[in-house]
């Protein structure tokens, strides 16, 4: 499971992988992970993560502050949070602009990626198995359960900021699992994105304490199964990846949330159905996707 060469080598190509994985961390129902997994970024992120706590413990109890910024890959996780956070404090104006007023096209675009991505990620798994169709099954189940779910509303707190931090970052780690459609489920999405508008850092700071904290820990998890059993944890990346596809269904019911068929929507709402746009989007997202597969060997990822 070696990482390949970057398309965009360097400082800039990890930056702008930031930025698309915080785009996609804005939209409820895409996850960030599926970026870094489309980009090549993922392993290598999960494994820097992943050694934070051991290398926090070993090496800065020592102060051995250079070998502890080398072993968590110090330079690529700043760059990529970098990218993450301007993303994320540039774009949510944008986004939620995009998907109120251009809500069919924004998620057609997505689609295509999430589409590509599955094809993609199915792809790496050499063996299949019996285990691995089962977890595949188990995985787009969770994912679309998840789905289905009715948001609630939270009477809020730090301790319940701090607690959804932590959820809905474990939940980004994950391709397909959205971290902001967790955070819409908590009742979370709008204050937390309320709090970037308004630069409120207090409630930032509890919310990025409890991201911090989920982070470590499952990114450790997620890694370690990634190594132990590939094929199966691909396997369940895949379902859950194949489970999220409903939520960014381009043609949606505002009120219920129902997937619609195009020309029921245009009936329904009133709205164009916009659908050759639509189409176009979708294979954009996905060419996209097979342009970073064939200029990158991004396949090669955990191989």
């Amino acid at each position: 499971m070696k990482p390949v060469a970057p398309v965009l080598p360097g400082k800039l190509g990890i930056f702008l992988r930031g930025c698309a994985m915080g785009a996609a961390d804005i939209v409820p129902g895409v996850s960030g992970g599926t970026i870094a997994l489309i980009t090549g970024i993922y392993l290598r992120l999960l494994s820097a993560l992943g050694a934070l706590p051991t290398a926090a413990v070993t090496l800065l109890r020592q102060r051995q502050w250079g070998p502890f910024w080398q072993r968590i890959e110090g330079n690529f996780l700043l760059l990529l949070g970098l990218g993450i956070l301007s993303s994320i404090f540039l774009l949510a104006n944008l986004i939620t602009w995009l998907l109120l007023e251009h809500t069919v096209l924004l998620w057609s675009f997505f689609t295509g990626l999430i589409l590509a991505a599955i094809v993609f990620l199915a792809r790496q798994i050499s063996q299949w198995s019996f285990l691995a169709g089962l977890l595949l099954v188990l995985g787009a189940l969770v994912a679309w359960s998840i789905t289905r779910m009715t948001p609630v509303e939270p009477q809020l707190s730090y301790w319940v900021i701090f607690g959804g931090g932590a959820l809905a970052i474990s939940a980004m780690i994950l391709p397909g699992i959205s971290g902001s459609f967790i955070l819409l489920l908590l009742g979370l999405y709008g204050p937390v994105l309320q709090a970037v508008r308004d630069l409120d850092f207090a409630l930032l700071l509890v919310f990025a304490a409890g991201c911090l904290t989920g982070l470590l820990g499952f990114a450790r998890l997620v890694a370690e199964a990634l190594r132990q059993f590939p094929g199966q944890t691909l396997a369940l990346l895949t379902g859950f990846m194949i489970g999220a596809l409903p939520a960014v269904w381009p043609w949606q019911q505002a009120v219920s949330g129902d997937n619609l068929t195009p020309f029921d929507y245009a009936q329904l709402t009133g709205e164009p159905h916009l659908l050759p746009w639509a189409l176009m989007l979708v294979l954009l997202g996905a060419v996209m996707v097979l342009v970073l597969e064939k200029t990158q060997r991004v396949g090669k990822v955990f191989t």
